[in-house]
């Protein structure tokens, strides 16, 4: 056993690698990018080609002592691995090494729990964090290996410290859990009472980094913090947008994605992630100017998928287009949907394009008319009032005089409840139906 340092952040990088990687060279930027994202010093980099891992390091042998002699050198004080290690293999490089040692996971988990302000957050962050050092605790403490009975003999080993620790682990991965769904229920409810509202909910996601808080200030004046930094943005915020040709309209600025996001975090990160499993439309935020664009759209959907919400519309918006040169515009596709805007959220061009083509999907299968209803159709009054479908109302001796303004989507099943008042919306869905072409 050795010590570990428990301060300093001067970090060495380990960048493993396989044979024709075309992407070696942006992913190594990319941690470099996380590392100092977490806050560390950068030391150097030590690349580390791998066709088989190693089952004891991951990394080679003789790598594994060209990195611990340039730690020395430098005096790191730990040592960071662009890969997911297997807890022995993070032990046996830490033993090899003399220092602390991190993989991607623990890094990005790292970056989560210095950003996180909500209560939410918190907690979804800390479980994440359990449950990845669940199968990483060692036996730090000698003094402690045991807890003794208080006998003659104490009558064996009784409880090691390694045990105590697993255990007292568990039950805080159990208390977490609990409060966890407290406050997911809370947020749940909220959720609902927006669905009731049936205003259409859109969720910005995307690669980290790519501009969705700047975008979602740009179009909202939510006043999230924006950075050029990786994961900037942890917390979801959902804020209004009124100036929509569809009428108003709520918006969440959600955490970026990243490639190798640890499966423990995205499980831990429900709620969350729920705004955009829950959304009508996502907006699909990328960088223009990034080459490797496409790639990086494949990597937000196969996370997309993940979440459950990989077969919900989405709207693609390549933004920092005052990076790429290029100029602002709406691509349609073959039936004259948009499908793309091309924008700066930074400069302010191509915003209106973006809220034109909002308006456009969000709008193009709503209901807006006035509905007639007897005082006898009661019962059909409150069902739409629960749906959140009448915005105005008015009395007289006749009965009511709604103003409906609400998805068909929440109208057309309503069109087939009991009583013969529901022809009177089959007669509002024929009137209000776009025409043909």
């Amino acid at each position: 056993m050795f010590d570990r340092q428990k301060r300093g952040d001067r970090a060495l990088l380990v960048q493993p690698h396989s044979r024709g990687e075309g992407d070696a060279a942006r992913r190594a930027e990319e941690f470099a990018e996380l590392a100092k994202s977490a806050g560390a010093e950068i030391l150097g980099t030590v690349p580390a080609r791998v066709e088989a891992p190693n089952p004891r390091f991951y990394i080679g042998t003789g790598k594994a002592d060209e990195v611990a002699e340039m730690a020395r050198a430098l005096e790191a004080d730990l040592v960071l691995v662009d890969h997911l290690l297997s807890p022995v293999q993070e032990r046996n490089l830490e033993k090899h090494l003399g220092v602390r040692v991190v993989d991607r996971a623990g890094l990005i988990l790292d970056i989560f729990a210095q950003r996180a302000r909500s209560h939410e957050g918190k907690l979804e962050v800390e479980l994440a964090q359990l449950k990845h050092i669940a199968t990483r605790l060692v036996r730090g403490w000698t003094h402690l290996d045991a807890q003794r009975g208080g006998a003659i003999g104490n009558r064996g080993p009784g409880e090691t410290q390694l045990e105590t620790d697993r255990r007292l682990l568990a039950e805080r991965v159990k208390m977490l859990t609990k409060r966890l769904e407290k406050v997911q229920v809370q947020r749940g409810q909220q959720r609902r009472a927006r669905l009731r509202n049936t205003v259409p909910r859109v969720a910005l996601v995307g690669y980290t980094n790519a501009g969705k808080s700047t975008l979602f200030n740009a179009i909202t004046a939510g006043g999230v913090y924006a950075a050029d930094q990786l994961f900037a943005t942890l917390d979801p915020t959902v804020r209004r947008i009124e100036d929509l040709s569809c009428g108003p309209a709520v918006i969440a600025d959600t955490v970026g994605f990243v490639r190798d996001l640890p499966h423990d975090l995205v499980a831990a990160f429900r709620g969350t992630l729920a705004e955009a499993r829950d959304a009508d439309l996502l907006l699909h935020v990328s960088d223009a100017a990034d080459e490797e664009r496409d790639r990086l759209h494949r990597v937000v959907d196969g996370v997309l998928e993940e979440i459950g919400a990989g077969d919900l519309p989405q709207l693609h918006v390549m933004n920092k287009i005052d990076l790429a040169g290029a100029e602002p515009r709406i691509v349609r596709d073959g039936e004259g949907r948009p499908v793309q805007v091309w924008l700066s959220a930074g400069t302010g061009q191509g915003l209106e394009l973006l809220r034109e083509a909002l308006g456009e999907l969000l709008g193009g299968d709503r209901v807006r008319s006035e509905l007639r209803l007897p005082l006898s159709a009661g019962r059909l009054h409150a069902r739409l009032k629960a749906a959140g479908a009448i915005v105005g109302e008015r009395v007289d001796e006749d009965g009511w005089c709604l103003d409906i303004d609400a998805p068909r989507s929440v109208i057309a099943p309503l069109s087939g409840g009991p009583g013969g008042d529901a022809v009177l919306l089959r007669d509002l869905l024929e009137r209000t139906a776009p025409p043909l072409e």
